[in-house]
C-alpha cells in the first residue's frame, strides 16, 4: 500500500458523520445581523442589499459579484476610530484585507490612517490621493524599489522585518538624503488561537524578529546608532481572527518588558506600540467577535499597565483593523447553475465562481453563511454543499449547510462577509475573470472596480 494513496471509498473526505449531521437552521431565509451588513433585509422574500435588490444587483453587474455596502463600511470605520481615539489610540487601516482607490478614500474620510504591505498596495494608496505620512509600510521581503518608492513618497513609517532590509533602508536613505521612521517588528512568541497559517507571533514563521533569540535586541541597538534611519518604535501582531484579548496582554507584557530594557541599557525611550490586528468577526451565527469600544480600552488598559510596571512612560498605542471594518460589509453574489444530489449524502450545488473568487475555504478551512438570496419560499431545508465550477475537488466555498429543496439553476445566493480577503486573494484560476467589486449605499449601486473580461486575460498574454 502506498504511503501517500488509499482507497476513496464511497464516502472518502466526508466530514458529515452519518448519526450526527448538523441541525437545519429554523428559517433558511433570516439574515442574522451578526453576520450579514446593517441594513440587510428582504423585501417580498428577495435580499437587499444598501437598498438595492439582490436580482437589480445581478442584472446590471453579474455575478460572481462582490457586494460592498459602503454605509456598513464607513460605520466600521468610525466605531475603531471613535473608539481609540478615546484612549488615545491611532488607527490604520490593513489595506491587504481590502483595498481600491474609493476604500481608501472611505478610510481617509473616516479619519483612519493606513497600512499597507506591498508596492502595488501603495500605488493604490497614493493614487487615491492618501496622505503618505499617514501611511504606514509592512512587509517580509520589501523590495529595494519599493523600499526606494516608500521613502520618496514619505511614508510616515516603515516596519522593518529583517536585517537585510534594514541594509537596504540604509542605502536608500543615504542615497535621497533622508531619515525614514521606522518600527521593528518584533516576535514575541505568543501562540493564538487561530489557524496555523494566520498565526504570526510564533518563532518558527518568516515574520519579524525573535525575542527569544536576541535578534530583535540587535536590531534595536543597530537601528539606534544608524544615523539614516529614525527608530520610534515596536510592533507586534500575533494573528488573525482573534475572539479575545488573552494573547494581546501576554505579547503587550513581553513587548513592554523589552521596552523597559532597551531604555535601561541604552538610554533610548521608544514612543510608539504597535499592537496589529487580527480582530476576529462573525462569519458564522456562532462567532462572538468583540466590540471596538472594548478592545480600545482593553488594549490600552494592558500596555498602560505593563508600562507603569517597567517604569515606562505610556507609547503612543496603535492597531489595524482590516477583516473587522471590511469583512462584515462584503457579500458575494453567485448564480446557481447546477444541483446535484449525491443520494443518501448530501446535494451539491454548483455556482459561477468558486475558489478563484474565494479561497479562503481551501485555504484555511474557512467557514461561511450562506442564504438565498432572489426569492424565498415554503421548501424544507436540503443538506448542502456549496461549491464552484474550477476544476479541484477541494474548490468548496460553505462546506455544510441547508438551502431550499426547491433551489433551482439561475437561482441567486448569497454568501455573507466576504468583504476581507476575498476580492484581495482572487485569482485567474482556469482562466476564468475576476469578478467586478460594487458598492451599495441608499438604494444605487455603482462599480469600484469593474469585471475582468477574456480581452483583459488574453492582453497579457504575449504568445
Amino acid at each position: 500500500m502506498s504511503r501517500y494513496a488509499h482507497p476513496a471509498g464511497p464516502r472518502h473526505a466526508d466530514v458529515l458523520p452519518e448519526d450526527n449531521p448538523p441541525a437545519p437552521p429554523e428559517d433558511l431565509y433570516t439574515l442574522d445581523p451578526r453576520v450579514w451588513p446593517g441594513g440587510a433585509h428582504r423585501t417580498d422574500g428577495e435580499m437587499v442589499l444598501g437598498g438595492v435588490s439582490a436580482t437589480a444587483l445581478a442584472r446590471r453587474h453579474g455575478t460572481p459579484l462582490f457586494v460592498l455596502d459602503e454605509e456598513d463600511f464607513r460605520a466600521r470605520a468610525r466605531d475603531f476610530r471613535e473608539s481609540f481615539a478615546a484612549v488615545g489610540a491611532d488607527v490604520y487601516y490593513a489595506g491587504k484585507a481590502l483595498l481600491t482607490k474609493a476604500v481608501a478614500r472611505w478610510v481617509r474620510e473616516e479619519g483612519l490612517k493606513l497600512d499597507v504591505c506591498s508596492g502595488g498596495e501603495l500605488a493604490v494608496a497614493l493614487a487615491a490621493g492618501f496622505p503618505p505620512a499617514d501611511i504606514g509600510l509592512h512587509g517580509n521581503n520589501k523590495s529595494a524599489a519599493e523600499l526606494d518608492r516608500a521613502v520618496e513618497a514619505g511614508v510616515g513609517r516603515i516596519i522593518v522585518d529583517s536585517f537585510d532590509e534594514i541594509d537596504r533602508l540604509e542605502r536608500i536613505a543615504a542615497e535621497r538624503g533622508a531619515r525614514p521612521r521606522v518600527l521593528v517588528r518584533v516576535t514575541t512568541g505568543v501562540e493564538a488561537h487561530t489557524h496555523e497559517f494566520v498565526a504570526t507571533a510564533h518563532d518558527d514563521q518568516k515574520f519579524g524578529l525573535a525575542l527569544s533569540t536576541g535578534a530583535a535586541e540587535r536590531a534595536v541597538r543597530r537601528l539606534l546608532e544608524s544615523d539614516r534611519i529614525e527608530l520610534v518604535g515596536l510592533h507586534s501582531h500575533i494573528g488573525s481572527q482573534i475572539f479575545d484579548t488573552a494573547g494581546f496582554e501576554v505579547a503587550a507584557r513581553r513587548v513592554a518588558a523589552f521596552l523597559a530594557r532597551v531604555h535601561a541599557e541604552t538610554g533610548a525611550t521608544l514612543s510608539e506600540l504597535d499592537l496589529g490586528g487580527g480582530l476576529g468577526i462573525a462569519y458564522t451565527p456562532a462567532d462572538t467577535p468583540l466590540a471596538a469600544k472594548d478592545i480600545a480600552q482593553s488594549l490600552s488598559a494592558i500596555v498602560a499597565r505593563e508600562c507603569a510596571a517597567g517604569g515606562l512612560p505610556v507609547p503612543r498605542l496603535s492597531v489595524e483593523p482590516g477583516r473587522a471594518v471590511a469583512g462584515p460589509a462584503g457579500v458575494t453574489l453567485y448564480t446557481v447553475g447546477t444541483v446535484k444530489d449525491v443520494e443518501g449524502i448530501r446535494t451539491y450545488v454548483s455556482v459561477d465562481g468558486g475558489m478563484s473568487d474565494n479561497v479562503r475555504t481551501a485555504l484555511y478551512g474557512a467557514e461561511y453563511t450562506c442564504a438565498p438570496a432572489s426569492r424565498a419560499g415554503s421548501a424544507e431545508p436540503m443538506l448542502s454543499r456549496l461549491v464552484g465550477k474550477h476544476c479541484e475537488s477541494g474548490d468548496i466555498i460553505v462546506n455544510d449547510l441547508y438551502l431550499p429543496r426547491d433551489l433551482r439553476p439561475g437561482d441567486l445566493v448569497a454568501v455573507a462577509a466576504t468583504g476581507a480577503y476575498c476580492h484581495s486573494m482572487a485569482s485567474n484560476y482556469n482562466h476564468l475573470p475576476r469578478p467586478a467589486v460594487v458598492a451599495v449605499r441608499d438604494g444605487s449601486s455603482r462599480t469600484l472596480v469593474r469585471r475582468e473580461t477574456e480581452e483583459d486575460l488574453l492582453r497579457l498574454d504575449q504568445g
